[in-house]
């Protein structure tokens, strides 16, 4: 793998794997070992991953650079001032892919607007694994991020996204906050038609995985699966 300055888009884990090969293709492995620095959410994070891996230095010498939702887009040349010097930098996500649905899209804008290599590489993505395992339709799809937090704010939200699902026939996908997933899970039955498809999956790629796809009718007569705490995500579909 070539040494030359660039932006290497990473994938990391779902969740707390031993062993990252099962999930992570070879070339993650190829491209972790010629980093120079490690650009991450925290340094908790960043450590955990790069201490997955063979890498030229030891992991506690990698320079690590945090950008979050947090930074400020003053810092953006700042966080790229290395790779514009000649190093190779990674950028990852805490989980699953980097630049989808965290605010990663605005360095990769910087680092190509500045005619820096931005290389992007495949991995795990519970978007993209919850919506091959629903049996909804995925020649459309849209994801939504958060629906609004407080309940009236959520119902408009559900309400919204179920006609947007029957006027484009596609599947709208959606996340919840851990500790508030059993109240979305609930909001849904209550407030969606009962021929309306619900997906719910939860720790994708885990021991303790599990996805369900049924009408909101056969919903109501199942017992729930408990949320609580989990990485959780929804998909709805007319």
């Amino acid at each position: 793998m070539t040494n030359k300055p660039a932006l290497l888009l990473l994938p990391n884990l779902l969740g707390d794997h031993k062993q990252h090969e099962l999930f992570l293709p070879a070339g993650v492995d190829q491209a972790v070992a010629t980093l120079d620095g490690l650009i991450c959410e925290s340094e908790k994070a960043g450590r955990r991953f790069l201490s997955r891996f063979d890498t030229k230095k030891p992991v506690l010498e990698i320079p690590l650079t945090i950008y979050n939702e947090h930074t400020p887009d003053s810092d953006l040349e700042f966080v790229l001032e290395p790779i514009r010097k000649g190093e190779r930098w990674g950028l990852i996500s805490d989980a699953g892919l980097p630049c989808i649905a965290d605010p990663g899209y605005k360095l990769v804008r910087r680092a190509k607007q500045s005619g820096i290599v931005v290389q992007a590489f495949s991995g795990p993505s519970s978007i993209l694994l919850s919506l091959m395992q629903s049996g909804l339709p995925a020649q459309r799809f849209a994801f939504q991020g958060y629906l609004k937090a407080d309940e009236a704010g959520r119902i408009k939200d559900i309400k919204r996204l179920e006609a947007l699902s029957r006027a484009e026939k596609s599947t709208q996908i959606f996340i919840e906050a851990p500790y508030r997933n059993m109240h979305l899970l609930q909001s849904l039955l209550e407030h969606l038609d009962e021929q309306t498809w619900l997906c719910v999956g939860w720790d994708l790629t885990m021991p303790g995985q599990g996805l369900m796809s049924e009408p909101v009718q056969r919903w109501k007569k199942m017992p729930l699966p408990n949320l609580e705490k989990k990485a959780a995500i929804f998909l709805l579909s007319v």
